[in-house]
């Protein structure tokens, strides 16, 4: 008696290239004998088994050949196994099972190698564009905010200040006014204006702002950090005063140092304008993390300011507040409640220009990168064209068994969006894990070329920041899916344009 076992072949019964291909495809071949020991499937017997040479066959492999009784349990269990390959099979249309089959297949031994080769490459193209911008993006996202934190640690969110530098009118009843809004948690008054520090033959101009040393902390994240170790030694009528790190370095001085203040208004004398000068004594110094505040800032005591450039009083009102973003908005509530004619600043007015400038090379970073991403995508063209070259007899044949133009279609369209979806994926893997890791990936690179990639004097910061943001990742992957699908369009659309006697006329 001899027994043949049968279960749909790996292909889904649509064919491929074996000749032993079928809709039912042998898996067990019995011959009698005699059982004398338990069979491998655990359920039966037998006397002895040897597998032949096996070819591969696609989905499938040659079948083995045992020779002895045949084992019902066994029987049983590759029946079942061949009825549930099936129903799962039949679950799922065949356009996504051949897409993704076309979009898998091509060893460098198969004829469609090449063919899979250009995939991988459009694959590994959309990957690496989808990556760039991540990167670029999140690192532009991180400037921005580094630069930004390291401003308002100096520069308070709101400056409400008289015009033309005079004295506040009324301090008091000014401090009052603005305490009184709920978004204000604190508030102090303050002297700014410009003079030259000289200490022998160097001169530089700089930025002198007269602060009240008990309240600065409760405007910028720097006094409040140094309020109690430098701030602390300003005291009124000692002419003490606390320079930026790298001005300090320029002019070669250190704490206990003397200074000569020159103060922008001269003093008129029989002799002319002559400039008013003051000794001034470094009482410590600050580091920001901002070069240009590090490098032209001068802090010294409210009193001892108005005295030097003699003013009545402070000339304006630094204001910190809850939600930093919500600036503008305060700042219009202030102008309407503040009875004093005072003109009123926020800090995202400062630094404007900047603010601008670095949006705008964000756009168009986005725009090039995106276009890098287009060429990868639209790659997928080449690609599929060449699939549908090389699968016209099969596509003929799929059209002959009763497949419509628009499933042909969907074949394609699916290979190309499996393309798309897998170079994205592994863009934002890549991108974002660069992005997150970028803190110790640049300070390797630094150290193995010898070079600095963000020198302080020219980018404001010494490290390479990031900032992914959810609102940049978002539109990139969809915008690289959005482009891999329109790619795959035109070569799908002629793939459910073949004429199958055409295509099977030579074949």
């Amino acid at each position: 008696m001899r027994l043949i076992i049968r279960e749909l072949c790996g292909c889904g019964g649509l064919g491929c290239d074996s000749k032993r291909c079928g809709i039912l495809t042998p898996l067990r071949h019995f011959e009698p004998g005699t059982a004398t020991e338990p069979c491998a499937c655990g359920f039966g017997s037998k006397t002895r088994a040897f597998a032949p040479k096996a070819r591969s066959h696609g989905p499938i492999t040659a079948p083995e050949r045992f020779i002895g009784r045949p084992c019902a349990p066994l029987v049983n269990h590759v029946v079942q196994h061949a009825i549930n390959a099936t129903i799962w099979r039949m679950q799922i249309p065949y356009e996504l099972i051949l897409g993704w089959r076309y979009t898998r297949a091509g060893r460098a031994t198969r004829r469609n190698g090449f063919i899979s080769f250009i995939s991988g490459v459009s694959m590994l193209g959309i990957a690496l564009g989808v990556a760039a911008l991540i990167i670029v993006l999140s690192v532009m996202n991180g400037f921005q905010k580094e630069v930004r934190d390291r401003m308002l640690s100096v520069v308070s969110h709101i400056e409400i200040f008289a015009p033309n530098g005079e004295a506040l009118p009324d301090v008091v009843r000014t401090l009052a006014q603005v305490k009184a809004n709920p978004q204000v948690v604190g508030a102090a008054p303050f002297i700014a204006t410009q003079a030259l520090l000289a200490r022998g033959e160097d001169m530089k101009g700089t930025l002198v702002r007269g602060i009240d040393p008990a309240h600065e902390g409760e405007v910028t994240d720097l006094a409040a950090d140094i309020q109690s170790t430098v701030l602390s030694r300003l005291i009124p009528g000692e002419f003490g005063v606390v320079l930026g790190g790298e001005l300090a370095r320029s002019l070669g001085v250190m704490a206990g140092d003397k200074l000569t203040l020159v103060a922008p208004s001269g003093q008129v004398t029989p002799a002319g304008v002559v400039p008013r000068l003051k000794q001034m004594t470094v009482v410590g110094t600050f580091d920001s993390g901002h070069y240009e505040y590090d490098s032209g800032l001068v802090l010294m005591h409210l009193e001892d300011a108005a005295r030097i450039f003699r003013l009545e009083g402070p000339s304006g009102v630094r204001v910190k507040l809850r939600d930093l973003h919500q600036a503008r908005a305060v700042a219009a509530e202030l102008a309407t409640t503040l009875t004093d004619r005072l003109l009123i600043r926020d800090w995202t007015r400062q630094n404007r220009t900047w603010f601008a400038a670095v949006q705008l090379e964000k756009r168009m970073m986005f725009i090039i990168l995106t276009l890098i991403v287009a060429v990868a995508a639209f790659n997928l063209v080449s690609t599929l064209v060449m699939t549908v070259t090389d699968k016209r007899a099969d596509i003929a044949i799929l059209r002959t068994l009763g497949a419509s133009p628009g499933s042909i279609m969907g074949i394609f369209v699916v290979q190309g969006a499996m393309v798309g979806v897998i170079g994205t994926l592994a863009g934002l893997a890549l991108g974002l894990g660069i992005a997150f890791n970028i803190d110790v990936i640049v300070p390797a690179l630094e150290r193995a070329l010898g070079a600095t990639f963000l020198p302080r004097d020219v980018y404001l910061i010494s490290r390479m920041p990031s900032d992914p943001q959810q609102g940049d990742i978002l539109p990139i992957a969809i915008i690289s899916l959005v482009l891999a699908f329109i790619a795959t369009l035109y070569p799908s659309w002629r793939a459910s344009r073949v004429n199958p006697a055409e295509a099977l006329r030579y074949e």
